[in-house]
Formats: structure tokens, sequence, C-alpha cells
């Protein structure tokens, strides 16, 4: 099949793939995921896997881990959501999303598996148990040594939570999706802490102390092995170093001094420590330094905070609860010099818009308010509104699409940079959705400014 072809394929699959219960229509059971993956016979107890889930830090951290599992030698299958531009890349191998012709013949083994379950369900398969099927099947079809598998949204009834996890990893719990996993922190640490399995390895983050009373809870009843932030593992030490920082880390096993990580964000230094401990945990013996060393010093996490254009500086970032606003908002306080910050949002309807605006009022001079592609995004008028009653009037400004915004805020931010000796730059965020789009729209001015 010609590479044509395989991208004409490709659609198809995607448009019958979205034909079927979006990511944000959650009915809580794992009745359709069960029946489906028992008639492919049982992919993903094929091989050991890493479960994650949490609020924040999530896709980062399954990366981090895919990446020094690989430096141990292992081929490794990592199974992340949302996606930033293709749905290719929520499944992995080798670090990789998987090859055209592979996601095709993945489809093709479990398309009439599909139809079959869809017939004896209340309800079809959704958007995100297919996916998650694909990724299972595609790890034992293209046999991998393990997988990483990231939960998609809570825990205790994600699609994902079929797998017979070695090691459970639980990054920080905080206010996010409401309208499924519970009002407060307490319930939605009950929906995450569902992944935990008896007797099973558990990694986790550091969180607040009614958060950690839950899962605690959940470990003794399955008779699990705790590896607690702050107690077993740490991050010991963090400096700020030239594109990224230096970090120290003590794990279960050993200690980890002066690791380059080319990312920023005391969130992101966490997130390390995390995954060694998590690998730490799968192997049970301490790592060699020199891997960890090297097997951190290629880590990217595209969409979290990552620089894509200079001269003006702009960086994306997939932040979409309060949460991770406020990491975005601390690491641009305390690991940049910008003297003025020009800040793209574009959020999804059904998120804390009052909670990101007020995490990120105290270090954005200029928001531009706009909205991605999404059927789901926050119409331009109702986030403008909000903006105006944490910004006021005289902060905010609206475009109607994000190609506009970015156009109007990079160029604003350019006239500044030349008339003064400041530093101006811009930020776009708000949720995966525009960050992706944003990584298009800067290749295209990378481009024409190329010519």
């Amino acid at each position: 099949m010609s590479s044509a072809d395989n991208l004409a394929k490709l659609d198809a699959i995607e448009a019958a793939l979205n034909k079927r219960w979006p990511e944000n229509k959650i009915e809580p059971t794992l009745d359709r995921i069960s029946a489906l993956v028992d008639a492919l016979g049982s992919p993903q107890l094929s091989y050991p896997t890493i479960h994650l889930a949490g609020t924040n830090g999530k896709t980062t951290t399954a990366r981090m881990i895919d990446q020094l599992l690989a430096n141990l030698g292992y081929r490794v299958g990592r199974y992340t959501s949302p996606h930033l531009e293709s749905f290719t890349e929520r499944i992995s191998i080798k670090g990789e999303p998987i090859t055209a012709a592979q996601m095709i013949a993945t489809y093709d083994d479990i398309a009439l598996y599909l139809d079959l379950i869809d017939s004896r369900q209340p309800h079809p398969i959704s958007y995100f148990e297919a996916l998650t099927a694909m990724a299972f099947v595609a790890f034992a079809e293209f046999p991998v040594d393990i997988a990483v598998i990231e939960a998609g949204l809570g825990g205790e009834w994600d699609a994902t939570n079929v797998v017979a996890a070695d090691v459970s990893v639980i990054t920080p719990i905080g206010l996010d999706h409401m309208e499924y996993l519970g009002e407060t922190v307490e319930e939605i640490a009950k929906t995450k802490s569902g992944i935990i399995k008896p007797e099973s390895h558990v990694v986790l983050a550091a969180q607040e102390p009614e958060v950690a009373r839950i899962l605690l809870e959940k470990v003794v009843e399955k008779s699990a092995i705790p590896y607690r932030e702050g107690i077993e593992f740490a991050l010991i030490r963090r400096d700020i170093a030239v594109g990224g920082q230096l970090i120290s880390v003590q794990g279960i096993h050993g200690e980890y001094t002066e690791i380059y990580l080319p990312l920023h964000g005391a969130h992101q230094a966490k997130n390390a420590a995390i995954a060694i401990a998590t690998v730490e945990a799968f192997v049970g013996v301490a790592l060699d330094e020199e891997l960890v060393r090297a097997a951190f010093a290629s880590v990217s996490s595209p969409g979290r905070l990552e620089i894509l254009h200079r001269d003006p500086t702009v960086i994306i970032d997939a932040a979409h609860n309060p949460h991770g606003a406020t990491a975005l908002a601390d690491t641009i306080r305390n690991e940049f010099d910008f003297e003025s910050i020009f800040c793209v949002l574009g959020i999804l309807g059904e998120k804390d818009a009052k909670g990101v605006l007020k995490a990120l009022e105290p270090v954005v001079n200029r928001l531009i308010v706009t909205k991605s592609d999404s059927p789901r995004a926050l119409p331009v008028a109702e986030l403008f509104a909000e903006a105006v009653q944490v910004f006021g009037n005289d902060r905010v400004f609206k475009e109607d699409d994000l190609n506009s915004a970015i156009t109007y805020a990079m160029e604003q931010a350019t006239l500044i940079n030349q008339v003064s000796d400041g530093v101006s730059a811009v930020v776009i965020t708000g949720s995966v959705v525009t960050a992706g789009s944003a990584r298009e729209i800067l290749r295209k001015i990378g481009r024409s400014e190329a010519k």
C-alpha cells in the first residue's frame, strides 16, 4: 500500500473512531472494554504493565519511564492520551508513534470485534475504549517487553483498568473532571485509587493529607507495597540550568546526583523522581547512574513548557486546569527573565476557566482569549467575560480564532522587543487541543520566515 493509500486509510479509521462516543462522554463501567478484550484474547495480559493515574503529570512521567526502561534494554510500548496532533501519537513503540501500516493492521484486527461487542452491549464501544484496545493489541502484535499505560480519565472504571499492573503510579491529584469524578479531591482520589492491584508495587506522588490517606487505605486494602514521595524516595535538590535543570534524587534503592533534565519546572523535577522510583520498583534494584543520566538527557515532553519559536520566544503548554496553570505560572516566574508576557488562552467548555485565569494572572501582562477548533471549546465571548473579571478590561483582548490570536501576540511581543531593552514572550496554553493546534501554526510560521 502506498503512502497516500495509508494516509487515506488512517483518515478513514479516525473518521470511524470519531463517530463513536467522544472522550468527554463517559459511562462509568468496565463492561464494554472487558467484553472486548475477552473477545480479543486478553492481549493486555501478555506483557508486564506499569499503569499511571493522577490529575497532572501522567504523560510526561510516562515518557520518562519509557526512556529509562529503553536505556535498560527493554522494548517499551507506551499508551498516553490525549494526543497533540495525530491520534497515532497515543500508541508508541520504542519511543515513536506506531507506523501508519501498524495502526491500520491493528484496527483491521479489531474492527469485527468492535461490531460484535457493539451489538451485545447497551451502548457501543467508545472512542477511547476502541483506541485502548488497539494499544493492547499493538503491544502484543508488534511485541513489547513492557507496556507503560496512562489512564485516560479517573482510574477505577477507566478503560485502561483491565490491565494487571506490576507497578501502579499515582501522580498529584487535584480538581479536574469533577462532573465525572466527584466534587472533592477525596472523591477523585477514591476513583483514581482504583488502579491499585492486589500485592502490586505502588508509587505515590506527594499529595494533600486527605488524598494521601485515601490512597494509603487502598494500598492496605490491596496488600500492596507503597513507595511514597518524601519518605521512600525524594527529589533532594534541583538547580536551574541552561535549557532545563540539574536534579538529584534519592531513589528507593539508590541515589542519583546532578542529573541533567532538559525540561523546565519544579513539577518536572518531581516527575523525574517519580519515574526513577517507578523503574526501581519494577526492576527491584538501583539503576546505573550513568544510564539514568543518559536517559534523562534525551527526554522530551511535547506540549509541556515547550519552546517552539525564538524572537520572540513562544512557549506552548497544555495546562488545562488550575493545578497545571499554577505550575506553568510558577515556572515562568522562577526560571525565565521575561519582562512581559502575552498569553494566548483557549479553554474547553467543561474546564474551570476562572481557576486557570486566576493562576495565570500574576505573571501575564496581556491576555488574548480565543478558541481552538474543538467543538468543546469555550466560546470566545464567554471566556472574555470570565477573563475581564480576573484581569480587568485593559489587559484582555480577544481574537476569534487561534491563528489570529497567535499572530497578534507575536506581532505585539516583537514590537515591544524592538523598541525596548525588555524581553517580551508569548505563552500559548489552556488545553491539549490548543497546544497541538499551536504547534502546527508555529511550524507554518517558521517555514514562512525561512523563505
